[in-house]
């Protein structure tokens, strides 16, 4: 028996997803069958629940739906609960839609362990605030960073995401605030910038920058942009040019798909075995 998995977002069609899982099914001697769909906003709904119907176990989520998915599921995990968003659907026996969101987890992984940045004590900030970013600010939280500021174009959807995670029991020890991008000039006047800056939003996806200042970037900074490709974001290069060392979300991307892979088939892959190859998928992609 081959189970079936899939992807589904708009656009959908750059997706590594399906050679990544082809791949981690290898590694663990696991048959699985990982596909690419297309969806909008009003198929979404539809296709979830026909993938299900024809036999498939689960599906990830990415932009836009995982505010979506979260609300279509049956029942919630403690990091999708958690997060209020959904990139990973697992299919019940007992017909059951359950949401679990291991972005955070995959970034955590990626920026500790693969790039060896530490992120407890470090000040945190976070650009965007849509799903992609509510998804990874539980378990950044819980890695203590000295602060994390989430900055947004519309200041009102970072507040609720700081609103919503303010009696998280993670959150307590941790500073956290919101403020609009056009006040991060006043945030780091004078107080050195920020350790490690992930951008979260989908700009790099249209090769646009957020609106940043100078100034932006501790000594030894990280930034991170979570979009990935086989070349740098105007994001990385931006802050490359302002000393800091600079990230794609390629290793987010390996990191959360091993964590997904894992609730369905139960088995995590050993992602440091399949580096190598899956750096040449995507160069070759």
């Amino acid at each position: 028996m081959i189970n079936a998995y899939t992807v589904i977002g708009q656009p959908i069609a750059h997706s590594l997803s399906p050679l990544i899982h082809g791949l981690f099914g290898q590694l663990t001697q696991r048959r699985v069958r990982y596909t690419r769909t297309e969806a909008t906003s009003e198929t979404f709904e539809a296709i979830v629940r026909a993938w299900r119907e024809n036999g498939g176990l689960g599906c990830n989520v990415t932009m836009p739906f995982k505010e979506q998915a979260h609300a279509l599921c049956d029942r919630l995990g403690a990091s999708a609960a958690r997060a209020g968003s959904v990139n990973t659907l697992q299919f019940h026996r007992d017909g059951a839609i359950v949401g679990h969101n291991t972005d955070g987890a995959g970034l955590r992984v990626d920026i500790e362990r693969n790039l060896a940045h530490p992120i407890g004590g470090a000040r945190l900030l976070l650009l965007g605030a849509g799903g992609a970013a509510r998804g990874v600010v539980g378990p950044l939280l819980d890695a203590r960073p000295a602060s994390l500021t989430i900055a947004n174009r519309t200041v009102s959807r970072a507040q609720r995401i700081v609103q919503a995670f303010e009696h998280d029991p993670s959150a307590d020890p941790v500073p956290l605030s919101a403020c609009a991008l056009d006040e991060l000039p006043a945030r780091v006047a004078g107080r050195g910038g920020f350790d490690l800056v992930i951008n979260a939003t989908s700009l790099s996806l249209s090769g646009e920058l957020p609106a940043l200042p100078e100034g932006l970037f501790a000594d030894g900074a990280l930034a991170y942009d979570m979009a990935y490709g086989p070349s740098d974001t105007v994001f990385m290069n931006w802050s490359r040019e302002r000393g800091a060392r600079v990230a794609g979300g390629f290793g987010m991307l390996v990191e959360q798909a091993a964590e997904s892979f894992q609730i369905w088939e139960g088995v995590r892959p050993k992602t440091h075995k399949a580096w190598g190859r899956l750096q040449e998928l995507l160069n070759a992609a």
